[in-house]
């Protein structure tokens, strides 16, 4: 199994080799964004553990173009940056996983394996729907090239439709997915099958 590493720490990158090979991988490195962006393009990789403070081009940027030109090769963000909100920007542009530094090698490797075992299916940042595009990250949703404004929960209702693209959506999925309908852990609407919905007579 081949693993791109883009890491501009050199010590750090020979380190994750090392550890990578170990552990049966072949590994090889890139130092900076454009060499990391090019490697992940034209190499046949099984994975991609990747930095996001990089020379030239950062991971963020090279996460975001992957995904653009749909390679859907995994990717494991490995970074010192460890706020929820740089792991959620990660996740949401396309990264399969984050690991924060310092961290185990033993627990580098698993993560990878896991991500192989999933393969390489198409996990796109952006959902599309012909020229509908919902991008979970921004909360944005564009008809073309015009910015519709949803509320919240109509952002919900559109970003749960577009994961399951021509599937028949239960109305009772939809409460479940979209609505929430178990407040406080009790369960007020009651499902009343070929009619519709009550409210529990003891509100739940």
């Amino acid at each position: 199994m081949r693993v791109l590493v883009v890491e501009d720490e050199r010590r750090l990158a020979a380190a994750v080799r090392r550890g990578l090979q170990a552990e049966g991988f072949a590994v090889d490195l890139a130092h900076d964004g454009v060499d990391g962006l090019h490697l992940a393009r034209e190499g046949a990789y099984d994975a991609l553990v990747l930095d996001l403070m990089l020379p030239r081009i950062s991971g963020y940027k090279i996460c975001r173009q992957l995904r653009a030109e749909e390679n859907w090769v995994p990717i494991l963000i490995l970074s010192a940056k460890d706020g929820e909100y740089d792991q959620a920007d990660g996740l949401d542009l396309g990264a399969d996983d984050y690991l924060t530094k310092p961290f185990s090698y033993v627990v580098l490797a698993a993560r990878l394996r896991a991500l192989l075992r999933r393969g390489s299916r198409p996990r796109p940042a952006q959902l599309r729907a012909g020229d509908l595009t919902l991008d979970p990250g921004t909360r944005q949703v564009h008809r073309g090239e015009a910015l519709i404004d949803l509320t919240p929960r109509e952002f919900a209702l559109l970003e749960y439709l577009m994961r399951q693209p021509g599937q028949v959506v239960s109305k009772s999925s939809l409460l479940e997915h979209v609505w929430d309908d178990n407040p406080f852990g009790r369960r007020a609407l009651q499902t009343v099958r070929g009619a519709g919905y009550r409210l529990a007579a003891d509100g739940g």
